[in-house]
Formats: C-alpha cells, structure tokens, sequence
C-alpha cells in the first residue's frame, strides 16, 4: 500500500527524478530557485521508497502536470494529493488510463522528448542574431502566427534565444524553455518560422544557435519535445543530432467533478 504526502525536500525529489533524468527534464528545471516556488510535489512511498511522482507547475496559464512512476502510486497521489481541476498533462502512454479516471482530456497529442550526446551535435553557419530582453515583442509578435503556446517574454531574460531579423521584421526564432545551471539541464523550444519563410533553413539555423550556445555554456543535457506528426520538424532536429529517447503523451484536461 502506498502512502501520499507532498514533497518539500529538493534533494529527496531530485534523486527520484534522476532515475530517468531524460525523461524528468523539465521537472528537474523546476527545481530551480524561483521555479520551484511555483510548484506542488507529491509522492507515493512504499517500503520508505518514492514509488512515483506528481509535480502540478503554476508558471504558466494553464498549471502543468507531469507524471512519473509507478502506476498504481500515481493513482493514489491523484486520488489522495494532487487533482488540480484544469491542467495541462504531461504523462508516459501507460499513464494515460489513470489520468482518464480521474479527468478528461480536451484532445491527446502524443510527443517525442528527444535528446543531444554532444559528441554528434551537427552545427550549421549562419547569422543569427543574439535575442535580448529589448525583443520579446518582436517575439511576441512572430508567436501570434502560431506556435509560441509555451512563450512568456520573461522566459528572454534568464533564457537563450536566437532569431534571424530582415529588414526589422523577426521571421523566425528559437529559444529554451527552460535552463538550469544548477543541475545542468536546458530544454530547447519555442521554435517558429513565420509560414511565409519556410524553406529557407531558418528554422535550423535558430535551433543550432541556441543549442551550440547551450553546449559552448556547459550545459550536460540538452532536450527538446516535438510532435511526432511534424516530420518537418523532427527532420531538422535529427540532422542537428537529436536523438528520440521516449515518447509521451501532452494535452489539456479538466477534472471529473468530485463527489
């Protein structure tokens, strides 16, 4: 029988999520002071052993919810500890049953999370621009094409973007959606070109800035998520060296009302 309690200790928490780092990326990024006030944890324990993990993220718009762990653990903790009545899901296929007995999704779009060994990193030329605070509204704009769901502009202060600018307008750009010095994990996202420049390589051009500039700055895990119907997309990413490590499932979702 597992018991549930929410989780305040960041060295318990992060030594359940180094069981699948890859995986637990960006749980492992809210970890980050300033991030983590921003976060609900809690664990199943049996045997005085985390037996899975729940994480509801407040940092956005929609609280994000990821999922870790064993099945039966991750049941009780969203019976017992955390059922956020609106959130945004992030969980392995094997979970998805689980979230369904206690939510319904708006729609399930399955994902690849895919990563970089460094020693295969691909680089292409080019010349981007460097993207600073004094941008996010050139960034803001170009996301209202589509594409920029995750992006807040305080994400261009502590983050790294790059963009490639023609004639003062940003048509397309990368950037991270989060980096964390302190456990040394970066994942690369917000990646658009507006559609009336695609073709041209832009696309891969901001990705390998951003991703070269995280590897030159030391981070040890680079990773991305991606669609797995955007071939284009991970066409680019897998000539950059990205490799898929897991699939998982993303969407929104409401809570069954509690009786």
């Amino acid at each position: 029988m597992c018991k549930t309690a929410k989780l305040t200790d960041k060295a318990h928490i992060l030594a359940y999520l180094e069981t699948d780092r890859l995986y637990a990326a960006y749980a492992i990024g809210d970890l980050e002071p300033g991030m983590f006030e921003q976060c609900i944890w809690a664990g199943a324990e049996a045997g005085g052993q985390l037996q899975a993990l729940a994480l509801c993220f407040h940092g956005l718009s929609l609280p994000v919810l990821f999922l870790m762990g064993d099945a039966d653990g991750l049941r009780t903790i969203l019976e017992d500890a955390l059922h956020p009545e609106r959130t945004y899901i992030n969980c392995r296929p094997q979970h998805l049953a689980i979230t369904q007995d206690f939510c319904v999704w708006d729609e399930i779009t399955p994902m690849w999370r895919m990563v970089l060994d460094p020693a295969r990193f691909r680089p292409v030329q080019s010349d981007c621009l460097r993207l600073e605070p004094v941008h996010a509204n050139l960034l803001t704009e170009l996301y209202a094409f589509g594409g920029g769901g995750a992006f807040s502009p305080a994400q261009v202060q502590k983050g790294v973007f790059y963009g490639v600018l023609l004639d003062g307008r940003l048509v397309a750009a990368a950037g991270t959606h989060l980096v964390s010095p302190t456990y040394g994990v970066a994942a690369v996202g917000n990646v658009f070109t507006r559609p009336d420049y695609r073709g041209r390589g832009y696309g891969t051009a901001v990705t390998s800035a951003v991703t070269a500039e995280l590897l030159r700055t030391g981070f040890r895990d680079v990773v991305l998520n991606v669609n797995q119907d955007n071939a284009t997309a991970v066409h680019i990413y897998e000539r950059l060296g990205f490799q898929h490590y897991c699939d998982f499932l993303e969407g929104p979702a409401t809570a069954w009302e509690r009786t």
